[in-house]
């Protein structure tokens, strides 16, 4: 598509002019800008120009899709008429971090660190469960669990048990892992720090309050110096606190001790002085903060626990948007360590389904295919837990699926609070939150269920039904006034082209393929850049999809390039999400732009653990651009794809395209 000048003008226009761009950057499919204002944005004049696919704000930066290979024209241009200079990603991300205030740094923070541990978490979740199933009273048989009435099951259950529990109780490590990251030190003091902090020798935080009582606790002493000498299993804060001094005291001896001598002094006195810090004085302190705070929480929804369940129940979709709901992990994982359940979880599970419930009623309002296939896969996804590609894909948009999905969950909220319902763990939402809940509580939570998929689901169909009669209406009178002036001889004329040729794209990557709501980015999961598939990846290679040639690699990053097929057809192979932050590092590119490629080649190679580790999605975009003349539709086939001959998508091709084929062959 060829990009004219007064285009690229607008799109700085829109974005407030040039003296509202701090910084602007780009990387395969979007432009990043960090501005100044973002309130100077004109949205619908972005909207209306034909080189923007989408846009919107994350994380302080104003992203514009414009597609793969035509967002470098469009960048170099914008370069041209802005004279500004060219900016790298971080130099984008840092000056998107000025704009944030405390609170939403903070809340960045938290994200970071606890957004790669939720796996563990949501694994634990799970079994723990399984276990509740198994233990639980009442559930197959009238006061009495499975194992009291099957006693051979017992060790089997213990077992579970064991594997589900370990998450929660070494939690402190996994924390201290990621914080540890996220400051900037080595990780493997994080692990280490956190182990420190629940050692077996030391009292146990559970039991903390029991000893208090009988005045047991142990102690050590300090030339006179009495310090209690307790654990901080369940304890969010003093691994937080303590993994960012860590950091610190590391980043500060790695400056000073020579590089023959780190390994012998930089982790001995790092965590000699953060263990001692960590003991006497972060984590009584930080210990009796985070009581404070879920002492607080727990009796203001004690106080008034309809008004509690009607605010948190009702807003926490909004906390989505705002990504403020990862604070409320720390949370959660506090008030299980220390009141042995948390009653905000299942409140979360249910806002979940309800935002479900809201983009499956769509299905049935929007009449187009997208809509309708975007509106049924996001449901589905948040019916598992998964909600943004419900709330950014479909109900944001349409808005009032949203008010309804809330509405929903606001009154379920308060039948869960007033009914004291609680859950073990955490990590598991949507539908199969059930497992997490206690089930003593289970009967209350599913007529809850109930309430958020019926309520908002029927809400949303009335109302869009209701919307449709009246867009028909005023379209019927349109058409009728539009007739009238129509000659008879040249109604009913079909011009549709039907399809005559079909291009199969086989996989690039062995794994699961899914649909693209559930890429957790907007601009593949709103389908902004075009269709397409997206493949849960069992290893770290991606290999040609079909027979064409390499006509763009992201070299510096190494993380997304795009193949063209001799019919013209072109896609998108993206790996990951936001991976371009790496810098390739973790990539192996093994073509070269303008390589001619056969199906099946070795196109590059990625580390997944990297990837992973970093705290980036693996999950890998296969795009086929929108814009591209000869394609007639596309066909998307999610599935396992086991073998590289497995057909992802098929690309059904206008008679046009075919014919010039023929005619060029």
């Amino acid at each position: 598509m060829p990009i004219e000048r007064a285009q690229v003008e607008r799109i700085i226009e829109a974005v407030g002019g040039k003296d509202n761009i701090e910084a602007a950057t780009h990387c395969v499919t979007r432009l990043r800008f960090a501005l100044y204002d973002d309130k100077l944005v004109d949205k619908d004049a972005l909207d209306q120009n034909d080189l923007v696919k989408g846009q919107f704000s994350s994380q302080g930066q104003y992203q514009v899709v414009i597609g793969p290979g035509l967002v470098d024209k469009v960048y170099d241009e914008m370069i041209a008429i802005t004279g500004g200079n060219r900016a790298s990603k971080d130099d984008v991300k840092n000056a998107a971090s000025k704009k944030q205030n405390p609170i939403q740094r903070a809340i960045k923070t938290l994200a970071d660190i606890f957004i790669p541990i939720l796996p563990a978490i949501v694994t634990a979740g799970l079994l723990l469960g399984i276990n509740n199933i198994l233990t639980g009273q009442g559930i197959f048989f009238e006061g009495m669990s499975l194992v009291q009435v099957y006693p051979q099951w017992t060790d089997f259950a213990a077992i579970i048990n064991t594997i589900a529990s370990t998450a929660f109780t070494f939690l402190p490590a996994l924390i201290g892992w990621s914080a540890v990251i996220r400051f900037g030190g080595s990780p493997l003091l994080g692990i280490v720090l956190g182990l420190i902090l629940v050692h077996p020798d030391l009292l146990s935080a559970y039991s903390y309050a029991d000893a208090v009582t009988k005045g047991t606790v142990p102690v050590w002493n300090l030339f006179g110096w009495e310090v209690n000498k307790i654990g901080y299993q369940g304890q969010v804060l003093p691994v937080l606190v303590s993994a960012y001094v860590l950091a610190q005291i590391e980043k500060f001896l790695n400056k000073r001790i020579a590089d023959s001598f780190k390994l012998l002094l930089v982790a001995p006195i790092t965590l000699l002085i953060t263990g001692f810090l960590a003991f006497t004085v972060i984590g009584p302190v930080t210990f009796m903060i985070g009581n404070a705070i879920t002492g607080g929480l727990v009796y203001v929804f004690a106080l008034a626990p309809a008004l509690g369940g009607l605010i948190y129940g009702g807003l926490y979709a909004l906390l989505v948007i705002t990504g403020m709901h990862h604070t409320f992990l720390a949370v959660d994982v506090q008030l299980i360590g220390t009141q042995g359940g948390t009653f905000l979880w299942p409140m979360l599970a249910l806002s979940n389904i309800a935002q479900g419930a809201g983009a499956l009623a769509m299905m049935l309002v929007l009449k187009d295919q997208k809509g309708k296939g975007l509106a049924f896969t996001s449901s589905v996804s948040a019916f598992l837990g998964v909600t943004e590609p419900a709330i950014f894909g479909v109900n944001i948009r349409y808005k009032y699926p949203f008010v309804f999905g809330m509405i929903g969950s606001g009154i379920a909220g308060v039948l869960l609070t007033v009914n004291h319902v609680m859950a073990s763990s955490i990590g598991v939402g949507g539908i199969p939150g059930f497992l997490s809940i206690f089930p003593m509580n289970w009967s209350v939570f599913f007529i809850g269920m109930a309430i958020v998929l019926i309520l908002p689901f029927s809400l949303t169909l009335a109302y869009g039904k209701l919307l449709n009669k009246r867009q028909k209406k005023s379209e019927l009178t349109k058409e009728e006034s539009r007739n009238a002036n129509i000659p008879a001889e040249t109604k009913g004329t079909d011009h549709k082209t039907s399809a005559l040729d079909v291009l199969e794209v086989m996989t690039p990557v062995r794994g699961r393929i899914v649909p693209l709501e559930q890429v957790p980015d907007p601009a593949f999961a709103e389908r902004q850049m075009g269709q397409g598939i997206a493949v849960q990846p069992e290893e770290g290679k991606i290999f040609a999809p079909f027979s064409g040639k390499v006509i763009h690699i992201m070299m510096k990053s190494k993380h997304a390039l795009i193949l063209e097929h001799a019919s013209g057809v072109q896609i998108l192979v993206h790996v990951g999400v936001n991976t371009v932050s790496l810098k390739g590092e973790g990539f192996t590119m093994h073509v070269k732009t303008g390589q001619t490629v056969e199906q099946g080649q070795l196109l590059m190679e990625f580390d997944r653990d990297l990837i992973q580790e970093s705290g980036y999605p693996v999950i890998t975009p296969v795009i086929v651009p929108d814009g591209q003349e000869m394609i007639e539709s596309v066909e998307e086939l999610p599935g396992e794809a086991n073998a590289l001959q497995y057909i992802s998508m098929k690309i059904h091709l206008k008679a046009l395209s075919v014919d010039k084929n023929k005619s060029q062959t």
